[in-house]
């Protein structure tokens, strides 16, 4: 593991902590003696960032009127990376819409890399998506990193940070200014910033060095400082929730089944094949305690799609039921297994949703959405789909299928022996084959009737998830036909994807977010050098590499998968912001064009990271997924979660005991938030929120425990409110919550043990 060098103090060592005034003192060499190979030189006001006698680019300390230039400090903190602070003393009120420090570059880029996009001239990236904030650029092997220092970040509510970068003028540009969001969500600078009387500080830290791995990783040294400078230690503390996991699924299924389970379990008849399964989305209007008449925000739906995965879902609740020997959540789940088992095939492609209009009704005066009932259902797929270019949901869509006959799969593999799973998947699984073009990829969407592939989306890394699929089925099968294509694919978007950030899908374009659609469809932004991004492509990818490594063996695999991984590890939240009233680490946003926190696909996400410390012995990877699976319930209605209720109950003050498990899928998504509760959300997705959540801790308790016991390296980790520290003797377990609690231990050889523990407990450090 990790472990964070000393900072060394200025009076012992003057030639790494140098504090200067650039209005009284003259510039000098920084780092002087310094065992970084990167130096910071100044001339007058202006900084140049060195490696190996390199210029890489030039930074000017900015004058504050009437404080005139600030006072700088540069220090060597660790593993080449350097602080800088530049602080200004105000003596009184002033007037200023920006304070920036601009980095110009002195090489040329061929890689440029931010957090969200700043399209044009003017725009910027508000510090509202700060989650892993960085700006990365590369020539070659050549790499250069600017990160914001997170202790400062908007501890000043009225001078808000930003960052900007343009590729076109090789510039980069780290300050303060107030920002708008004129575009869902793009920030552009706004006018009208004030400084009152104190300390005003920039801060941030910069290294630069050779990346010169097998396969290039911007992002590898970045999202480890990040971690271990900010997340580790909340980490360490126990964020991002304060009880077991075990109380947030228990709240999760009592919501779902019983507080408004009028509305959210669905149980209803298919062809005489008697199904279940919880609604697509609920709202605040459902509640028992709403003071008014129940509305249906969307229509009456079940997916088993992308985000909203039904039997994903339900697979959780299995496990909750088998170990609880509870026979009517095992029933509700086998009911959810029969309805994807029921979506009608054709010529092998099924549909994901099955639904039924709303209609209009009048109540109180009022004209409300209400569904019709179940014997008017169709079948249909989903509608975030490319209708701009003649793709409607009658479309079938590739991932889609491709999800759920890889969650049948596992079902089949993990939870029951049904061969209905298997042979159900199989039969997609040889009609997927046909589809496979000359290159590799799979279609996006297929007409409803000609089954041909639409005019757009058809080489896109959701390909991926269609290699995860046949290389599980490879497995199960023995087919090698399965495998061969599948490594085909990831060849593919090896090539052709992963290098250019073509991290587009369904959600990049035909979701929530739709700026940029009609330009930069398989093009990059010339001002950034980036694609429009989004989070699930680049996970659905490393969980792909990871397959092809256990399938193949061949480093290569891994070693784009772990680039991949550490890209998507910048869309993750590492800190607690001022700004963002609910706890944040652990947390994911969606895309570099959206203002999510908190994003219920984090735990869909987190066990690929302890999967991947698995096979590369990162321990930063597992924390990371454990802290992913936990702000799955950060958003949760209910007594565990004390801050977020407050927040629940300033925005519904009529929210009660029956509401406990309520979730919003996110938080901030419109880019804004307040400690009023702006941005908290009217609306629970079960699939995509509670129920993924629940599925995503009754799993990863299932594969890795309470406690994780890597004993052929040498450590342990608690998972779920359990601390272990190795001893003489073994290894010792502490329970954190104080009361007699079941606790499994998995070890690192797929072996487990079950105890009973209340305060301490001794388990042995060595198998057998």
């Amino acid at each position: 593991m990790h472990q964070r060098a000393p900072i060394v103090d200025s009076s012992i060592s003057a030639l790494l902590v140098i504090a200067l005034s650039c209005i009284s003192a003259g510039c000098q060499s920084l780092t002087a003696g310094s065992a970084s190979p990167m130096k910071i030189a100044c001339t007058d006001s202006t900084y140049s960032v060195i490696l190996d006698g390199q210029d890489l680019a030039q930074f000017t300390a900015p004058e504050l009127k009437g404080c005139g230039l600030p006072n700088v400090g540069i220090r060597e903190i660790e593993d080449g990376w350097q602080q800088v602070r530049m602080k200004w003393n105000v003596p009184a009120e002033i007037a200023r819409d920006e304070l920036a420090i601009q980095f110009d570059l002195a090489i040329e880029p061929d890689f440029w890399w931010a957090p969200h996009l700043a399209p044009e001239e003017g725009y910027v990236i508000g510090q509202h998506v700060f989650r892993s904030p960085a700006m990365i650029v590369q020539r070659n092997s050549l790499t250069f990193v600017v990160v914001p220092d997170l202790d400062i970040v908007g501890r000043r509510a009225e001078n808000p940070w930003f960052m900007d970068f343009d590729a076109v003028h090789n510039k980069m540009w780290l300050g303060m200014t107030r920002t708008d969001t004129p575009q869902h969500v793009l920030f552009r600078k706004a006018p009208g910033m004030k400084f009152t009387p104190g300390t005003i500080e920039l801060s941030f830290f910069v290294t630069a060095y050779h990346d010169k791995g097998p396969v290039r990783n911007p992002w590898s040294r970045a999202a480890g400082f990040l971690w271990r400078r900010w997340g580790k230690p909340l980490y360490a503390k126990g964020e991002p929730l304060p009880a077991p996991l075990a109380n947030y699924v228990r709240h999760t299924y009592n919501w779902a089944f019983d507080g408004w389970g009028d509305f959210v379990w669905q149980e209803f008849d298919i062809d005489g094949v008697h199904v279940g399964a919880p609604q697509f989305i609920v709202n605040i209007s459902q509640s028992p305690n709403y003071p008014g008449p129940w509305y249906q925000r969307e229509f009456l739906s079940i997916w088993n799609q992308a985000w909203f995965s039904s039997l994903r879902s339900a697979s959780g609740l299995w496990r909750c039921a088998s170990g609880l020997k509870d026979a009517e959540l095992l029933r509700k789940a086998n009911l959810t297994k029969e309805l994807a088992l029921a979506a009608p095939m054709k010529e092998g492609i099924f549909p994901a949703v099955i639904g039924c209009e709303n209609v209009r009704v009048r109540v109180d005066g009022k004209d409300l959405r209400r569904p019709r009932k179940w014997e008017h259902s169709f079948w249909v797929n989903s509608n975030r789909s490319p209708h701009d270019h003649g793709i409607s949901s009658q479309w079938y869509h590739v991932l889609d299928a491709s999800w759920t006959a890889l969650l049948m799969l596992r079902w089949y593999d993990e939870l029951q022996s049904d061969e209905r799973l298997l042979d159900y998947a199989r039969t997609y699984a040889d009609r997927l084959l046909a589809l496979q073009d000359s290159e590799g990829f799979f279609p996006g969407w297929l007409h409803p009737e000609t089954q041909q592939p639409g005019p757009v989306m058809n080489h896109t890394p959701e390909s991926s998830m269609s290699v995860t699929f046949l290389l599980k089925l490879a497995e199960l099968t023995g087919k090698n036909k399965y495998r061969r294509a599948a490594l085909r694919a990831m060849d593919a978007v090896i090539a052709e994807i992963i290098p250019e950030g073509r991290w587009e899908d369904f959600e990049t374009y035909w979701s929530c977010c739709r700026w940029g659609r009609e330009d930069y469809l398989g093009k990059k932004i010339e001002r950034n050098a980036m694609h429009k991004q989004n989070s699930l492509a680049m996970f659905w990818t490393a969980e792909a590499l990871l397959a092809a490594y256990r399938a193949t063996d061949d480093p290569r695999y891994l070693q784009w998968g772990r680039r991949t991984l550490d890209e998507l590890s910048m869309c993750q939240q590492v800190w607690q912001p001022p700004f963002i009233y609910v706890p944040a680490l652990g947390g994911f946003g969606v895309m570099n064009a959206d203002g999510e926190w908190n994003d219920s696909r984090e735990t869909l996400f987190a066990e690929l990271f302890l999967e991947y410390y698995r096979e590369t012995g990162d321990s930063n990877y597992f924390e990371r997924g454990v802290a992913a699976v936990k702000s799955g319930f950060i958003m949760m209605y209910c007594p565990e979660n004390p801050t977020v209720k407050k927040m629940w109950e300033k925005v519904y003050p009529w929210f009660g005991p029956e509401d406990y498990g309520f979730t919003m899928e996110n938080y901030g998504h419109g880019g804004r938030t307040s400690a009023e509760g702006e941005g908290m959300g009217v609306f629970t997705i079960y699939d995509w929120g509670n129920g993924a959540a629940a599925e995503a801790a009754m799993r990863i308790l299932d594969h890795y425990g309470h406690v994780y016991i890597d004993r052929t390296r040498g450590r342990a980790f608690g998972i779920d409110k359990v601390q272990v520290r190795r001893t003489d003797h073994g290894w010792e377990l502490i329970n954190e919550t104080g009361r007699l609690r079941s606790i499994r231990v998995v070890f690192d050889d797929g072996s487990a043990e079950d105890m009973q523990i209340k305060d301490k407990a001794l388990v042995s450090g060595s198998g057998g």
